[in-house]
C-alpha cells in the first residue's frame, strides 16, 4: 500500500513561514489590544452557546457559556486597571449582558452571586 499523497516540498521559501517576522509582529501588538481581542472572542463564544448567534438558535450549551462567561470575567476584572475604563467599560457591559443573559436561559437560576463570573464581579441585577 502506497500513501498517494505527494510530499510537501518545504524548500519554496516564498510559502514558508518567516517565524522571525511573525514572532516581531506579535511584540509590537499592544497589550490592550491583545487582552480586548481575548475579551472579544470569549464573549462571542459564549454568545453562541447560549444562543444569542441568531434568531431561533437551536444550538445552546450553558455548561460551556458558563466557562466562558466565568473566564471573561476573570480576565475583564484582572485587566480593567491596566486597560483603562475606555476599553474596559464597554467589555465589562457586554459581560453583564451576558450574566444576565445566562441567568434568563438557566431552567434553574443560580442565586445571586453564585452565576458564572460573578465571584470575579459581584451579583449582577436587571
Amino acid at each position: 500500500m502506497t500513501d498517494a499523497t505527494p510530499p510537501i516540498d518545504t524548500s519554496d521559501s516564498a510559502t514558508a513561514p518567516d517565524y522571525d517576522e511573525m514572532t516581531r509582529d506579535i511584540a509590537d501588538v499592544p497589550a490592550v489590544e491583545v487582552i480586548t481581542t481575548v475579551a472579544v472572542h470569549l464573549l462571542s463564544a459564549a454568545a453562541v452557546n447560549l444562543g444569542l448567534d441568531k434568531p431561533d438558535s437551536e444550538h445552546k450549551d450553558l455548561d460551556e457559556a458558563r466557562k466562558l462567561i466565568t473566564a471573561l470575567a476573570g480576565l475583564v476584572t484582572a485587566s480593567a486597571t491596566e486597560i483603562s475604563s475606555f476599553h474596559a467599560a464597554p467589555l465589562r457591559d457586554g459581560l453583564k449582558s451576558l450574566q444576565l443573559a445566562f441567568r434568563e436561559a438557566s431552567i434553574v437560576p443560580d442565586e445571586p452571586g453564585q452565576g458564572p463570573g460573578e465571584k470575579f464581579t459581584g451579583p449582577v441585577y436587571a
